[in-house]
């Protein structure tokens, strides 16, 4: 057993002086405020890690290769050509050397679990590698490397549109028939550890059939796991739903799936009034990616109806054009500021702070999401925390009050200094352990993709 402590953390219902840690085996065992503790100082501020609900890890290397116009009416469509092209080079290999690179940046950004939405299963012609498994496993090997926690979704991909049209040429390595699916998933679940939950993603309403969604929901292989999918980004495949299946994508689907506090839909940026309402109350909960939703031009999410309904929130950074929880926040915010124009949206009954408020729901909303026991710090939860340097600039004379609102609008300077994953420390003085020797291999592969 490992004891620490902390002149100030911020626990399930606020700051709290002089606080005690007790870790065992990974976990709190104690967490005690005004304790008179005295174990080794953590320094600075203490906060819970942040998870991240949404990644496809292989995006991070195509960041900036998809910013030239290629047609006047550029948009999600014509950047999906760039990602197909790109993905097709990237093998095993190459897959691992790029997650452990975006690990090692969440990690020093202050995420310690990662929702990974994982559709590059096959060799670029589409047909299986010998292990099935074996894009899957090259992700798991860079969490373990890292030391991030991962909650691995595996993504059921069978058809180009709502149509059922075969898939095309360059998204075959995404495919799986639902036995297969459903084989891959059995093998991952049995590797489940304390860093490792296995759940399922359904990658769209337009590329998962009624009947396929079905199977997989009967499966018993996903009675306790977390569910994720795609849901209304683009306008687009509302109206696409629409015409086909006469309902709206996230109306269909809590209307015809057992939609509760399982689930997290991604994105669910296009939503009337009604949608909102419904979502909120199934216990969902809506997986914002605000860079990567800005960069693709999907629109804004209803937040502040949501929030006012009750509604679950987390924040992931999808394509990793930028790979940080307080620019997804920030921008989150920002976005429904220009939209209505006026300032501090994101607030609640008990807190007036927007960082806070922000902060709070997306460790809540992000936890839920993973299916793991995280986001607190609390006795029993996964001993994963965050510390804020105390010599920043930007924290000069800050006292808790203003705490969380300037480390979240405060600029672009990372302050987190050090984290704790599972009671190991994966960064110190803002510097992963192992980030010189993980970035030269991600250097390496990138010179072997030569997109």
């Amino acid at each position: 057993m490992t004891s620490y402590r902390s002149d100030d953390a911020w626990l399930p219902h606020g700051w709290e002086p002089d606080v005690g840690f007790r870790i065992d085996n990974g976990r709190f065992t104690a967490v005690e405020p005004n304790a008179n503790a005295t174990g080794k100082s953590l320094g600075g501020w203490v906060l819970p890690g942040m998870p991240n609900l949404h990644s496809h890890a292989f995006q991070r290397a195509m960041a900036g290769l998809a910013e030239r116009q290629t047609n006047p009416n550029d948009s999600f469509w014509t950047w999906r050509e760039t990602m197909y092209a790109f993905a097709g080079r990237v093998g095993p290999d190459e897959l691992k050397a790029i997650a452990a690179q975006l690990y090692v940046e969440m990690l020093e950004a202050g995420y310690t679990q990662v929702c990974e939405f994982h559709y590059l299963h096959h060799q670029p012609d589409g047909k299986p590698y010998a292990d099935a498994a074996t894009m899957s496993l090259a992700l798991i090997e860079a969490a373990r490397e890292t030391g991030i926690g991962l909650t691995l979704l595996p993504t059921l991909y069978q058809t180009g549109g709502f149509d059922g049209r075969e898939l095309g040429e360059r998204q075959r390595r995404f495919g799986h028939a639902t036995d297969a699916y459903l084989a891959l998933l059995q093998t991952l679940r049995g590797l489940e550890d304390a860093t490792l939950r296995v759940g399922v993603a359904l990658h769209s309403l337009r590329a998962v059939p009624q009947a396929s969604l079905q199977c997989v929901l009967d499966s018993g292989l996903v009675d306790d796991a977390p569910i994720h999918i795609h849901i209304a980004e683009q306008i687009g495949e509302v109206q696409d739903c629409l015409a086909l299946r006469n309902a709206r994508p996230v109306e269909w689907l809590l209307g015809n799936a057992p939609v509760d506090a399982r689930w997290t839909l991604v994105h669910a940026t296009h939503l009337t009034t009604e949608e909102t309402r419904a979502l909120a109350a199934s216990g969902a909960v809506a997986g914002l990616c605000p860079t990567t939703e800005a960069n693709l031009g999907d629109g804004l999410f209803p937040l502040k109806a949501f929030l006012d309904a009750g509604g679950v929130i987390g924040v992931g950074s999808d394509s990793h054009i930028s790979v940080s929880p307080v620019e997804e926040l920030r921008w989150l915010e920002y976005g429904q500021r220009l939209q209505s124009r006026h300032r501090n949206i994101a607030v609640s009954e008990s807190s007036s702070s927007v960082g806070e408020t922000l902060w709070g729901d997306a460790l809540f909303g992000g936890a839920r999401a993973a299916g793991v026991a995280l986001g607190a710090l609390e006795a029993g939860a996964r001993a994963d925390l965050i510390v804020l340097d105390a010599t920043a600039p930007q924290l000069a004379s800050r006292t808790c009050d203003h705490l969380l609102d300037t480390f979240v609008f405060s600029g672009n300077r990372n302050l987190v200094r050090d984290v704790m994953v599972n009671g190991q420390w994966c960064v110190r003085d803002g510097r992963h352990r192992d980030a010189t020797r993980i970035a030269e291999r991600y250097a390496a592969a990138l010179r072997t993709i030569g997109f």
